[in-house]
């Protein structure tokens, strides 16, 4: 909605640390629930049945129903430059055609859950084939729960409300941890018996749909009360708004939907390394944290900012905000990547290093993490170009440039992997990362007329020197430590990492703070101001 039909706007600053704690509070139910999962199901029949039911439903989750995917993008971008009266009729129109859609998904899932299982789970064990087939059946319905959040998420975003978006999917946390917690006090230490392997399995696929509807809900209730739209069927899909959400949203969810054809691709290629592909969902799960974090600190409010200053005669602002933007990807992405990179083996040693997962399999993830932490910076800053295309109006630049990544994914992967083995198909993906950035970076600049990309290099080449000069001071204080308190105890690791990661982060931010750079410096002291206020 634009400025003067919705609520005072809150600053930049005072968005993000709403988003934080909140995205964090999230984060940490998330890891429990994981937790539970482990601690009830271990690799069992229900938990390894879970993992193949949930491929399609998740995926459609996370691409049509999560913040910052293209039904949200589209939402948000569309919403803000219109007013509110034109809110409600536009997202009910847009409930309907994209609910009608994900309805018959839902269908084709009901109907076609044993195909999906035989591609997906090829040569599973007739229980654990049995299992997964009732589980896609059950959590059916969340691809249309998943279109309905994506759409509410949009809609809240451009009526400046942040902290049910960033809270909301710890609800799913919620009811899956409960869901195990009252299977628990049923079946005691006998759930880890294969018997009550199928119902371990429901339990999971209920508790998963379960928190579906209930995020759905609470959305919806906040729509209703705020006048964004109701239940009602409307079918005036030709109308301007709602074809300029298709025009965005199309292309943006074709893009976003070749995600699984780069992740197929990697997998190709580690298939003949041993424990590669656990090895990624382990060093993906640490960076992928924080890195969720923060984009959605820097996302959220970026995006219906530069929705509103779309139009030519607001350029000079939004090249200011993409600035902005870059920025703050800047500033917190490379130093936590270099951090990411010098601490890699206590980070992996500390979060999993127990059990099963022994001292080669560490020196594998901290491989992969490294890789990781090299690619953070142009990961997000990525996604902050994206955005703007998006807000423009333009799903189909970001389209061509994934289409382009995917055979240039092939190529890469191709190149590194025989002399860099499991981490060259990271450097692979973060290689392509790069790539769309650049392109997206010199395509913004033709569409903007022009953008200040030398002006903006320096304070990023001055970043990135700061965040090597902080690794090497972290490194260098991780080696004094461990020879002065050596490397046994999860208590000394800990303390050593803590240390470590302070020194870095305290020499980054002293170099920071003598390069004076605007927009890092009131961000700052508001998000200080902000949170000494609370």
């Amino acid at each position: 909605m634009t400025q003067q039909d919705s609520k005072p706007s809150r600053s930049f600053a005072g968005i993000a640390g709403i988003v934080a704690a909140a995205t964090l509070i999230s984060k940490i139910f998330g890891l429990v629930r994981q937790q539970a999962i482990a601690a009830a199901f271990g690799v069992g029949a229900a938990a390894t049945a879970y993992s193949y039911a949930y491929i399609i439903p998740g995926f459609l989750l996370i691409l049509l129903g999560g913040v910052n995917g293209p039904l949200h993008s589209a939402v948000v971008s569309v919403l803000a430059k219109r007013k509110r009266e034109e809110a409600a009729p536009l997202v009910e129109t847009v409930t309907t055609l994209v609910g009608g859609l994900l309805l018959l998904v839902t269908v084709g899932q009901l109907l076609f859950a044993d195909a999906i299982v035989d591609i997906v789970g090829y040569g599973l064990e007739p229980t654990t084939r049995a299992i997964a087939i009732q589980q896609i059946r059950i959590m059916a319905p969340m691809a249309l729960f998943a279109g309905l959040i994506g759409i509410g998420f949009g809609t809240l975003n451009a009526a400046n409300q942040y902290w049910l978006l960033s809270i909301s999917p710890l609800l799913s946390s919620v009811t899956v941890i409960a869901g195990i917690a009252i299977l628990t006090g049923q079946l005691g230490r006998d759930i880890i018996n294969p018997e009550y392997a199928f119902i371990g399995g429901i339990v999971l696929a209920l508790g998963t749909l379960a928190g579906a509807i209930l995020q759905w809900l609470a959305q919806l209730i906040v729509q209703w009360r705020l006048g964004l739209g109701t239940l009602r069927l409307r079918f005036d899909f030709k109308s301007p708004g709602v074809q300029e959400v298709i025009r965005i949203m199309t292309p943006a969810t074709i893009s976003s939907g070749m995600m699984p054809i780069n992740v197929a691709t990697d997998l190709y290629f580690a298939s003949p390394i041993p424990g590669a592909a656990a090895g990624f969902n382990y060093a993906n799960l640490l960076v992928q944290t924080p890195l969720g974090i923060i984009s959605n600190i820097i996302l959220l409010p970026l995006l219906p900012m530069f929705a509103k200053l779309a139009a030519p005669e607001h350029w000079p602002d939004l090249k200011l905000r993409i600035r902005q933007g870059i920025l703050l990807t800047a500033v917190t992405m490379l130093p936590l990547g270099a951090l990411m990179v010098v601490l890699s083996v206590p980070i992996v040693q500390i979060v999993y290093e127990r059990g099963a997962f022994t001292q080669e399999a560490t020196q594998l993830v901290s491989s992969l993490l490294i890789a990781y932490g090299i690619g953070m910076f142009v990961y997000l800053g990525r996604d902050v170009l994206v955005r703007v295309f998006y807000a423009l109006g333009d799903g189909q630049t970001p389209f061509r440039i994934s289409t382009f990544n995917i055979f240039l994914n092939v190529v890469l992967d191709g190149i590194l992997v025989r002399p860099f083995g499991a981490t060259g198909i990271v450097l692979a993906t973060v290689g392509v990362n790069c790539s769309s950035m650049l392109m997206l970076l010199w395509l913004l600049d033709r569409k903007l007329n022009g953008l200040p990309l030398r002006e903006w290099s320096v304070p990023i080449l001055g970043l990135t020197g700061g965040s090597v000069v902080a690794g090497f001071a972290s490194f260098g204080t991780l080696v004094g430590l461990q020879q002065f308190l050596g490397t046994e105890g999860l208590i000394v690791q800990l303390l050593q990492l803590c240390i470590s990661g302070f020194v870095g982060i305290i020499i980054f931010a002293i170099i920071t703070s003598f390069m004076k750079i605007p927009e890092v410096n009131t961000f700052a002291v508001r998000m200080r101001q902000r949170f000494l206020k609370r």
